[in-house]
């Protein structure tokens, strides 16, 4: 009795160590990659250049409640001064204020541009890469949509649809949706030929189990990094969408339409065409360089 009492007592002792153990390297591990991310540069100074654009775009109406289109004719082409601190455009309008709310339409497509390729990308790229017959459809369809250059897919499927803010969205997702789809297919074609997939599909796992339990969540990590570089390329498409006058539509604030709205009068007001272009710079940069430093954070080799 004495000895069974003595052995629990012991295996008690044991698990509790166990336990504490976890913990302790659980601890040591978080510390570890918080000291990763905080000498990471590129996440840093790419988190804070996209913060500040969110930030922003998210207080377009508390810092002018007034909105993008008040005219303020007697001021028109006023350059940056006090009282309009980027000037203000051909017809007297702040270029501060439509660049603000410009950046709740362009920022705004490129994350639902991003969130739908992602979905549309995954889907098509875990199910293509798990069935031959399903692979041979899908990718012949992303070959052919790669096949044609970005912008003018997307100018082809606005002249089908028309202008607007949602047919711009749909048209951007469709033109990159192919890029996220391959790499997820790569992926997959690789976690198959592991052993613990062969041992789920001989235990008689589904393959939509396998799929989305255990192929998905490894894969997650490089999907996250191409799709936040198709962010980024989604606000320069749109921008040049806009510009050519078949994206968002005026009188809507888009930081293309903006430029588009200035080049006639560029060597007169030149701050029309390069405080936008400073804008869409900024935050093309701060999501590239966001992107390549999630690729070095969560690459294993750097771990």
């Amino acid at each position: 009795m004495g000895n069974n009492k003595a052995e629990l007592e012991l295996e008690k002792i044991n698990t509790n160590s166990m336990k504490e153990l976890k913990i302790q390297l659980y601890k040591e591990h978080r510390q570890l990659n918080r000291q990763r991310l905080l000498k990471n540069q590129r996440i840093i100074t790419g988190g804070i250049l996209t913060a500040a654009v969110i930030i922003l775009a998210a207080a377009a109406p508390f810092l002018f409640p007034q909105g993008p289109h008040v005219m303020e004719v007697a001021d028109r082409l006023k350059p940056p001064s006090a009282g309009h601190l980027l000037g203000t455009d051909s017809v007297g309008r702040d270029l501060l204020c439509r660049l603000v709310y410009g950046a709740r339409v362009s920022v705004g497509v490129g994350a639902a541009v991003a969130v739908i390729t992602m979905a549309a990308g995954m889907i098509m790229g875990l199910y293509a890469g798990y069935y031959k017959a399903v692979d041979q459809i899908v990718m012949r369809i992303c070959d052919s949509l790669k096949a044609i250059p970005s912008i003018l897919l997307a100018i082809a499927l606005l002249a089908i649809m028309g202008s607007g803010t949602g047919n711009v969205i749909i048209s951007v997702s469709i033109v990159y949706a192919p890029d996220v789809a391959r790499i997820a297919r790569a992926a997959v074609l690789s976690a198959r030929e592991q052993t613990y997939i062969e041992a789920l599909e001989a235990a008689g796992a589904g393959a939509n189990r396998i799929l989305w339990l255990n192929i998905a969540p490894n894969i997650l990590s490089s999907v996250i990094i191409q799709v936040s570089f198709i962010f980024a390329t989604a606000i320069v498409t749109e921008a040049s969408l806009s510009f050519l006058g078949v994206g968002v539509p005026v009188p809507e604030p888009s930081w293309g339409n903006i430029v588009y709205e200035g080049k006639t009068v560029m060597f007169q007001a030149w701050w029309l065409v390069a405080y936008p272009s400073l804008f869409i710079a900024a935050t093309v940069l701060g999501l590239n360089l966001l992107g390549d430093g999630l690729r070095d954070f969560l690459d294993p080799q750097n771990s």
